[in-house]
């Protein structure tokens, strides 16, 4: 959700490159390069959508966002690995809990019998 000098500056200056799947829009400078770091090339930027960070750029735009890419991944050239973004869940609800997690089912998992406590006496008879 862009503020509204970010929405001046992509009215003014910002070109519409493409939307993802998701309906986030990636522009790119109409303007001169940007001078800096002895790098000329053209600013940039997506527009996220409402309570989004950084993580959400799906990976057939984030090369392109980046100046890897030249253009953005067409779809049907993804790779099976490169599957679709998932927000990181720690701390809701929908939270990861491996087995035997308190979170998972709110009771310790029952003792298997494979553990032996240490004693000072056991530690002098080895």
């Amino acid at each position: 959700m862009a503020n509204f000098g970010t929405w001046l500056h992509t009215r003014r200056k910002g070109r519409l490159i493409g939307k993802d799947a998701d309906g986030r829009c990636y522009y790119e400078s109409t303007g001169p390069a940007r001078k800096g770091g002895g790098m000329d090339r053209p600013e940039r930027w997506v527009i996220y959508l409402k309570g989004e960070d950084a993580s959400a750029v799906p990976p057939e735009w984030w090369g392109w966002l980046h100046h890897t890419l030249d253009a953005p991944i067409a779809p049907e050239e993804r790779k099976p690995w490169q599957i679709p973004y998932q927000p990181n869940m720690t701390g809701t609800a929908q939270a990861y809990h491996p087995q035997g997690s308190l979170y998972a089912t709110g009771q310790h998992p029952p003792a298997t019998g494979d553990y032996e406590p240490w004693t000072p006496e056991s530690a002098t008879e080895a």
